[in-house]
């Protein structure tokens, strides 16, 4: 009996999946599958960034080392990996593609860091600022947008609190 039950029930979860919703498939691939390992590598990134930025600066040279060093060929790293998420859907591609524009402008800030240290120009220490305020704005949206598609499609997210800070 407990054989036909399993088997009863294993048909009718295939039956129910076989009428799913192609986008909340796909969200809950992205949010379970995909996108934890990458936000994990972007915390630490971002990580080394805080070590040397704020509060932890040092000096310029720190700065500009770690940036070189570590923190930029990991960023890019990092970009390519989520170039390389392959998604089903065109609504949740539009929302990650935004997310890819937030993550290459962030990188770009780095890079105008990098040219603000060798020039020593304040100008182009405010510009970088400014790119990271424009990302640190679009990753919100990116997140915003996220929560709008899984509420409009019966995904339940759950929040950790880094990804709230991020």
């Amino acid at each position: 009996m407990k054989k036909y039950i399993l088997a009863s029930f294993l048909f009718l979860v295939f039956i129910l999946s076989g009428c799913g919703d192609p986008v909340q498939d796909d969200l809950l691939d992205y949010v379970n599958e995909k996108m934890p390992s990458l936000g994990k590598e972007e915390t630490k990134i971002l990580e080394k960034y805080e070590d040397v930025t704020g509060p932890n600066y040092t000096d310029d040279q720190t700065l500009y080392d770690a940036l070189k060093v570590e923190i930029i060929p990991a960023y890019n790293q990092y970009i390519e990996d989520l170039e390389s998420v392959k998604l089903e859907t065109d609504e949740l591609r539009k929302i990650h593609e935004d997310y890819i524009e937030a993550a290459n402008i962030q990188a770009s800030a780095f890079l105008t860091i990098i040219t603000a240290l060798e020039n020593q120009d304040s100008g182009l220490i405010n510009e970088a600022n400014e790119k990271l305020n424009t990302a640190r704005k679009m990753m919100r949206d990116y997140q915003n947008a996220v929560e709008k598609l899984a509420k409009e499609h019966d995904v339940k997210l759950e929040k950790n609190k880094k990804s709230e800070e991020l």
